[in-house]
C-alpha cells in the first residue's frame, strides 16, 4: 500500500519539525516555505534551544517535549503533540532522540531524517567525528525514512562531501551542513509534490 501525504487542495502541506540544537537545517526550511508548498505548523523541541528563537522570529509555534524518565510515556506524549497537529510531513533536523516505534509506525512515510554522512556508513550521534577517525576521504549527507532502528531507514537521498587533509571535526560539519540544508529542501520538494514516496518499505520515484 502507498504511504502517501494527506494533503489539502485548498492548503500547503502542514509540516513538523523536530530540533535539538542550532536550527540551521530548520532555517533553510523557513526560508524555503513558499518555494516548497509547505506551511511550517510547529517546531518540536526537547529542551530550550537556539532553533527557538528561529521559531518565534517566523511566528511558527514551539512545543517542549522534555525527555521524560520513562521513555513509553515520552513516546506517547511525542505520538499525541504530532497526531494533534495534523503533521503531513514530520522533519527530524538535528534532532537528538531515537523516536519510539509507536511513532514511527504512525507517521510511517511521512517521518524524515537528515543525517551527517552517506549511511549506512558512521550512523549514530558521532558521525563526522567517526568519518575522520577512520581516514575517511569522502562522507555526506543522507536524508531518509525513519524506522525503528537508528539512521536505518530507507535512504531517499545522498550527496557526498570531500574530506579535505586540513579538515577538523568542526569545518567538516560545517560543510556539510552547507549541503545538507540544500538537500533536504529539495527532497522535501519531491515528497510534498508526491515525486517520492514510501510503499512496502521501499522507496519509490516518479
Amino acid at each position: 500500500m502507498k504511504a502517501e501525504i494527506r494533503l489539502d487542495p485548498v492548503s500547503d502541506a502542514r509540516v513538523v519539525v523536530l530540533a535539538s540544537g542550532s536550527g540551521s537545517l530548520f532555517q533553510a526550511l523557513i526560508d524555503s516555505q513558499a518555494d516548497l508548498g509547505i506551511d511550517i505548523v510547529a517546531l518540536v523541541v526537547d529542551k530550550d534551544v537556539p532553533a527557538v528563537q528561529r521559531a518565534q522570529s517566523a511566528g511558527i509555534s514551539v512545543i517542549e517535549v522534555p525527555m521524560l524518565r520513562d521513555r513509553e510515556q515520552w513516546d506517547q506524549v511525542m505520538e499525541s503533540v504530532l497526531t494533534d497537529l495534523r503533521a503531513d510531513l514530520v522533519i527530524s533536523a538535528g534532532f537528538m532522540r531515537v523516536l519510539g516505534a509507536n511513532v514511527v509506525a504512525a507517521f510511517s512515510g511521512r517521518l524524515i531524517n537528515t543525517h551527517p554522512a552517506l549511511l549506512p556508513d558512521y550512523p549514530g550521534a558521532h558521525a563526522v567525528r567517526d568519518a575522520l577517525a577512520a581516514a575517511a576521504t569522502k562522507t555526506g549527507t543522507t536524508v531518509h525514512f525513519v524506522d525503528a532502528g537508528v539512521d536505518t531507514g530507507p535512504i531517499i537521498a545522498q550527496r557526498e562531501v570531500e574530506i579535505l587533509p586540513s579538515d577538523t571535526e568542526e569545518s567538516l560539519h560545517e560543510r556539510i551542513k552547507v549541503v545538507e540544508r540544500e538537500l533536504l529542501v529539495e527532497t522535501v520538494g519531491n515528497i510534498v509534490m508526491q515525486k517520492i514516496s514510501l510503499i512496502d518499505g521501499k522507496v519509490v520515484t516518479q
